[in-house]
């Protein structure tokens, strides 16, 4: 059976884009066990309260739930457990210091399966204000007026 290629997304945090500034990405892969892989490809993940933290030179993900895998049963794992990240050791370097010195957040932003691993894209994020929050919803507001006047004027 050939290997799955491709990249085909699984969940979002919708919440982290409205809640902090998004300054860098980095893709870490997910060190998981067996009915957590098939409770995240049914789509039974939640990443709205999660974040990470660097522990001994590794990072691990905290508050992800991962629903327990309706088929498993003595199998299952504690839904809330924290998951290790997969990634070098010098961007772990890096990211500890800026988290440390600079009032950094590292906060899970994207899950995803990649030829046939499971991914999750890790955000370096700054808090916003109230204000930045505001702000942000006034241009997307703007950009959302933009584009209707623009299909109204298409389609006439």
């Amino acid at each position: 059976m050939p290997r799955p290629t491709g990249v085909k997304s699984v969940a979002q945090n919708k919440k982290a884009y409205h809640e902090y500034f998004v300054e860098e990405t980095y893709e870490c892969g997910l060190s998981l066990q067996g009915t957590e892989v098939k409770s995240i490809r049914a789509g039974r993940v939640n990443l709205k309260e999660s974040f990470c933290m660097v522990r001994g030179g590794e990072i691990y993900a905290e508050g992800m739930h991962i629903s327990p895998y309706e088929q498993g049963s003595l199998f299952n794992h504690d839904p809330l457990r924290p998951k290790k990240l997969l990634m070098h050791k010098s961007e772990i370097r890096k990211l500890a210091g800026l988290v440390s010195r600079q009032g950094y957040a590292l906060i899970p932003l994207k899950i995803y399966l990649k030829d046939g691993h499971m991914k999750l894209e890790l955000g370096l994020c700054k808090g916003k204000q109230l204000h930045d929050k505001r702000d942000a919803a006034a241009d997307k507001d703007a950009m959302r007026d933009i584009e209707r006047a623009f299909s109204r004027r298409r389609d006439e």
